[in-house]
């Protein structure tokens, strides 16, 4: 009586260098053995579920909870979380260099480092510009220019002090490694007015794929909520996200270029403090989380000079009340509304720094979004279709540590996390041994076969085959 046998082909995640797939054959009968390499369930998180409130998704009209599964089964490996960098001091923004071979981070207090993410080894870059460290200010976000290969140019957002207070600005050098510098740095762009407050600076950087430069600026905590607000005002950069030509120049197609006494970098307003920003790795599409006053917080899909509410229309509360602040998106047509929100009441999410997921670690992760979360101490995770956005198991949401951003590595597919804390550490989540994304399992033979030498590497025997559509051996 022939026996169904499986060829086992896993690939030892850690083995980085040799990436080898090795064999083992065993029979039918013993399948269920293997368990986590097998099951068709969520594999169990390294995080247990965050007993998040109840929030609002797809524009607000569907009720879901942040720690609700979608129905669909998860065949991405069980994530195993590690202290990939100890010892930073309060990291506010990670990037990493295009080949992986390096992870910048800020930290707040200043510092630019540059960071070898395997060995946990960092040095601190000379010739950052000075920032004014005060509330919520400092060294913020950084990214790396799209064609950083050719031109090492490193964006970085920053709080500085001027002639009426503070306020938000981005700049660029260019990286010199082997002096272990930022040459030439430049202001690209101030946002104005300079305001005496230390709060909501912002502040994100990210370029999309037709070279244009966003930055996001908070409102800075002004209070006088309805029309006059700031955050309504086109003169104003405050409570928008800005859209730049990487080089800081203003582009011709901003949509308030033509428009009498309004800032003509503004390509969207009304926004709170938007402390994340993404592209969508598909569309293009930028992509925001933003704070609301009590509860409130929203993400939203940016569209060119749309008024995203804040403070005339928004699902906060007021401070210390249960009082709204402003009508619903939903009773005004002039103004465009998250597609993902936490109402007044259900405890909000104070949102940070986002991405979207676009690695091979975790296949099943692929276009979905993560967003750092800072009073609720967990990495939220949504699934994306389109503009419905549905809240699934966060991630850390065991370790207790506010998370203020996060990353994907280019290489190899790992999600890093940075800790709001001093010292912290930048976590890392990978793909567990004898992971789901690791094991390929193929029916090649209807016979018996002997079980022997259970794990022979296989592309000396000439076994394997290259996979044409991931590039990678099977």
């Amino acid at each position: 009586m022939n026996i169904v046998w499986w060829l086992f082909i896993c690939e030892f995640p850690y083995d980085n260098m040799n990436r080898r797939r090795y064999l083992t054959v065993v029979s039918a009968g013993t399948v269920g053995s293997l368990g986590g390499c097998l099951s068709d369930s969520p594999a169990e998180s390294a995080s247990e579920s965050d007993s998040n409130p109840s929030a609002t998704g797809s524009g607000g009209d569907t009720n879901t909870s942040a720690d609700s599964a979608d129905g669909s089964a998860d065949t991405s490996p069980a994530p195993v979380v590690t202290e990939a960098i100890t010892g930073i001091s309060n990291p506010w923004g990670l990037a990493f260099l295009p080949d992986e071979s390096g992870l910048l981070i800020t930290e707040q207090n200043g510092q630019l480092l540059l960071a070898d993410h395997e060995t946990g080894d960092r040095v601190e870059l000379s010739g950052v510009p000075a920032v004014t460290v005060q509330g919520q200010g400092g060294l913020l976000d950084v990214a790396t220019h799209p064609d950083f290969d050719s031109n090492r140019l490193v964006y970085l957002t920053y709080s500085v002090s001027g002639a009426g207070g503070s306020t938000t600005r981005v700049g660029r050098g260019q990286l010199d490694r082997d002096s272990g510098r930022l040459e030439d740095f430049e202001p690209l762009y101030t946002a104005r007015p300079f305001v005496e407050s230390g709060g909501h600076y912002g502040s994100r950087v990210v370029i999309d794929a037709e070279g244009f430069l966003y930055v996001s600026v908070g409102d800075r905590q002004f209070k006088n909520f309805g029309p006059d607000h700031v955050a309504q005002q086109l003169d104003s950069d405050l409570g928008a996200v800005l859209r730049l030509h990487d080089d800081g120049s203003i582009p011709d197609s901003n949509p308030f270029v033509d428009e009498p006494n309004a800032s003509s970098a503004i390509f969207t307003y009304g926004n709170r403090n938007p402390q994340g920003l993404t592209v969508h790795p598909d569309t293009g599409a930028i992509w925001e989380s933003e704070f609301g006053e009590r509860d409130g917080d929203e993400i939203n899909i940016l569209e060119r000079g749309a008024n995203y509410g804040w403070p005339v229309a928004d699902n906060s509360c007021g401070y210390g009340s249960d009082e709204p602040v402003g009508v619903s998106h939903a009773d005004r047509t002039d103004v465009v509304g998250p597609v993902y929100g936490w109402e007044c009441g259900t405890g909000g999410f104070p949102p940070s720094g986002t991405t979207f997921y676009n690695g091979d670690a975790f296949p099943d992760w692929r276009g979905d979004l993560f967003v750092a979360g800072l009073a609720k101490q967990s990495l939220a995770h949504f699934r994306v279709d389109g503009r419905d956005v549905t809240a699934v198991e966060p991630l850390l949401a065991d370790r207790g540590t506010r998370i203020r951003d996060v990353t994907v590595s280019p290489v190899t597919g790992h999600l890093y996390a940075a800790v709001d804390d001093a010292p912290a550490p930048i976590y890392r989540i990978a793909p567990g041994p004898w992971s789901t994304h690791h094991c390929t399992w193929q029916l090649i033979f209807s016979r018996a076969l002997s079980v022997g030498a259970p794990f022979l590497p296989l592309r000396e025997r000439g076994w394997l085959r290259r996979d044409s559509w991931r590039g990678r051996w099977r």
